[in-house]
């Protein structure tokens, strides 16, 4: 941080974790804005820019719509204040100039080579914001044949294999139901830009942090591509099963479905018992898992049928206090109505301007020393632009009624 910021967090210190941390999000539709929204939660100032006009690309995206504004887009934007600037314009590159050093965070996800178009590469970094860590969140990176190709969670959700393991065993491959690619970029933006804060503390200098859909995605793939690295046979789609895990999947009880994940063989002999077959847990084709995963059809079904003659209910009291996981696979409506939710605040009553209170999900980031907190709901289009130009730039009104005569800012 700067002089200044290190100062303004000393005097917050019993405050949210990251306060005095100054970020300018240029950033738009999820992965960058996810990014944002995480480093606010913490408790960072965050500096919304969107294009003059239409903004955020997420402000169209409806329905739903509330009072005008896409839900989409205010699940993404909380705790920022928003700005509109003009950056086609010379004087919206000037702005920005004077603007990123005044931070200590740039976070963009523009294409590969936009900021530099601009003039904004890393010799200038170092020359005018040598303390700014700037980060480039794009779709594949700087390097490769697919370098400067515009990213899409779900191109890359394709590209990356990860629809091929997703799906029902004998049907299509299927992308996850939501934007996980972004989200997950998004996360590993907010760690990465927190990594170059720590050794800016060793270095006295900010670096460059590029982050890509496309090595997210791949790396996502997680203990399914390390398989076949060590086998070289590619992976097929088991539906709600695992691959290398049974039982570990979803059945139908009487009155619904439940998910069952049973993680080793102490937990499957007392299922196997409480399901009145404890001969299951000596039986050469279900005694180990390995064994469970070469005969999973056979077992499967032995399974299924005993379960279909339970409430969800009761399986699921019993098996949990044998210390077996378990579950209910809930609707959306189901999961956010339910206790635990509830009782984790992961839905929140926010107070727009425009709409007036509103609920949105709660933060999973939770800090006993210095919690996390809601300051700021999503903001309007430009909703801050005069207050964070006046307070940063210490533009003047005259100064402000000539950018807004030129349309560089609104």
């Amino acid at each position: 941080m700067s002089a200044e910021n290190i100062k303004t967090a000393k005097a917050q210190s019993n405050a949210d974790a990251l306060a005095g941390l100054k970020i300018l999000d240029l950033s738009r539709v999820l992965a960058g804005p996810w990014c944002g929204q995480l480093l606010g939660d913490l408790g960072a100032e965050v500096i919304k820019v969107e294009s003059l006009n239409s903004g955020d690309d997420t402000r169209a995206w409806g329905p739903p719509f509330l009072e005008g504004e896409s839900a989409y887009f205010l699940g993404c934007n909380r705790n920022k204040r928003g700005i509109t600037i003009d950056f086609s314009s010379a004087d919206g590159k000037s702005l920005l100039a004077q603007l990123i050093p005044k931070f200590d965070v740039v976070l963009e996800n523009f294409k590969t080579g936009t900021l530099e178009k601009w003039g904004f590469n890393q010799a200038w970094f170092e020359t005018h914001a040598p303390m700014v860590v700037r980060c480039s969140i794009t779709g594949y990176g700087s390097e490769g044949p697919q370098a400067g190709l515009p990213g899409y969670d779900f191109i890359l959700q394709a590209e990356s294999g990860l629809m091929s393991i997703s799906g029902s065993e004998n049907g299509e491959p299927s992308k996850y139901g939501v934007a996980i690619v972004d989200l997950a970029t998004g996360m590993m933006a907010a760690n990465a830009i927190q990594a170059a804060l720590l050794a800016r503390y060793r270095t006295g200098k900010g670096q460059l942090v590029e982050v890509s859909l496309f090595d997210t995605a791949t790396a996502l793939l997680a203990n399914v591509g390390n398989s076949h690295l060590a086998t070289g046979k590619d992976s097929g789609r088991y539906g709600n099963g695992h691959p290398t895990i049974v039982p570990y999947t979803t059945y139908r009880c009487s009155d619904g479905m439940i998910a069952l994940a049973v993680g080793n063989d102490g937990q499957f002999a007392k299922l196997a018992a409480y399901l009145g077959n404890p001969e299951w847990a000596n039986d050469e084709r279900f005694k180990t898992n390995a064994a469970r995963v070469n005969n999973r059809a056979v077992l499967d079904e032995h399974i299924k049928n005993k379960i279909s003659r339970y409430s969800s209910n009761e399986l699921i009291n019993e098996l949990r206090k044998l210390g077996i996981p378990i579950g209910n696979v809930n609707t959306v409506k189901q999961a956010l109505a339910s206790q635990q939710t509830q009782a984790k605040n992961m839905v929140l009553n926010v107070q727009h301007q425009k709409i007036g209170s509103f609920k949105t999900l709660g933060t999973p980031l939770r800090m006993h020393g210095t919690p996390s907190s809601i300051r700021y709901a999503p903001p309007l289009l430009g909703e801050h632009t005069d207050e964070i130009l006046s307070e940063y730039l210490n533009l003047n009104t005259e100064d402000l009624s000539e950018l807004k005569n030129k349309k560089v800012i609104a």
